[in-house]
């Protein structure tokens, strides 16, 4: 069977069994077989599968291939079996082929073309990550402190194989406004919603300095509120929710600080754990694949990148656009080009 064809099954088997996040045993359990199939050692931690190259040599660069194998769950649109990888000319259909199946299973064969090679100048890891969907702290960043030092990460996800050399990051803001309750019927009390109005207006227009050339600005956009509890009751307290997309200028901790700095309300950030990334162009890998008539652009999804403290590139076969779509599809040939490009970028790659 050729390698194409060995990751199309590979694949098909993966849609064909539900991994929504937290739940990726059975396709952690078929990863694992597979490899072992393949005559790989593979490792597993939770429902992370990874293996390294057989020919390991202490002091050579350590070059990662990533993705993840969790899904998100399907929604009332589907017209077809989301679990039933039906494949359609050059067209296979199925939850999780595009968003990530395809970058899972391409990266997979890249990392089985190297693996018992003996003259790579680089040392070579693969990953299968779990819980990428929800950003789980039992993916990705559960995985890294057992994999050692990285110097270099590819993250497979549906790119069209362009390359994202950068990514935008994620700041997601618990804020609350508070007033004093009063009788609406009545000039009493404090309005919390009318408070929460001004710092909304503020996250709506305000503009920080440093725009990135890949990223743009950062984007704050107001995205839930909640107040009060009946008509005739002066609201003492609003909440509203704020999705902060970060560019690479900013660490989130920086950006939390300055809007700190200039609203009224409580500000609580859930996380900041998810920061924004760049690649620079003149890296070996981004010259590479502009050799290959590759180009470069910036990402304004979040992936497990955002959790990677090391030089990363995201990039794969599919396209981003049809990610958490209804009828979810990857092309065939996608997948085998995919494979091809993968191992061209790799091939002569000096860190």
């Amino acid at each position: 069977m050729s390698t194409a064809a060995e990751a199309l099954v590979l694949l098909r088997h993966l849609i064909q069994t539900p991994s929504f996040s937290r739940e990726e045993g059975g396709t952690a359990d078929i990863l694992m077989q597979f490899m072992a199939q393949q005559g790989v050692q593979a490792h597993r931690l939770g429902h992370n599968v990874w293996a390294a190259n057989q020919h390991w040599k202490n002091g050579l660069p350590v070059l990662l291939l990533n993705s993840h194998h969790d899904t998100v769950r399907p929604h009332a649109a589907w017209t077809r079996d989301p679990f039933g990888a039906e494949l359609e000319g050059d067209t296979l259909y199925g939850l999780g082929s595009n968003d990530a199946g395809g970058a899972l299973v391409a990266l997979l064969m890249t990392f089985l073309h190297y693996h018992t090679r003996q003259d790579l100048p680089w040392n070579l890891l693969f990953a299968a990550s779990a819980e990428e969907e929800i950003s789980g702290r039992n993916g990705i960043e559960l995985l890294l402190p057992v994999l050692g030092p990285i110097d270099l990460g590819i993250v497979g996800e549906p790119t069209q194989m362009q390359m994202a050399i950068a990514e935008k990051g994620l700041l997601v803001l618990d804020c609350t406004a508070r007033g004093k309750a009063g009788h609406a019927a009545r000039n009493e009390g404090i309005n919390a919603l009318y408070q929460a109005i001004d710092d909304i207006n503020w996250f709506r227009t305000y503009q920080f300095d440093r725009q990135s050339d890949f990223l743009g600005p950062v984007k704050m956009t107001v995205t839930q509120i909640q107040a009060g509890s009946q008509h005739n009751v002066v609201p003492d307290t609003c909440t509203f929710v704020v999705d902060v997309r970060t560019n690479e200028y900013y660490s989130n901790q920086a950006i939390y600080e300055e809007i700190c700095a200039h609203v009224t309300c409580e500000v609580k950030a859930r996380s900041f754990r998810l920061n924004s990334s760049r690649l620079p162009e003149d890296h070996p890998l981004v010259q590479r694949g502009i050799s290959l008539g590759r180009t470069v652009y910036g990402s304004p999804t979040t992936s497990d990148q955002a959790l990677m403290p090391f030089p990363t590139l995201k990039m794969g076969p599919g396209d981003s656009a049809r990610s958490h779509t209804a009828d979810e599809y990857l092309l065939v040939t996608e997948l085998e080009a995919g494979i091809g490009l993968y191992i061209e970028l790799l091939d002569g790659l000096r860190l």
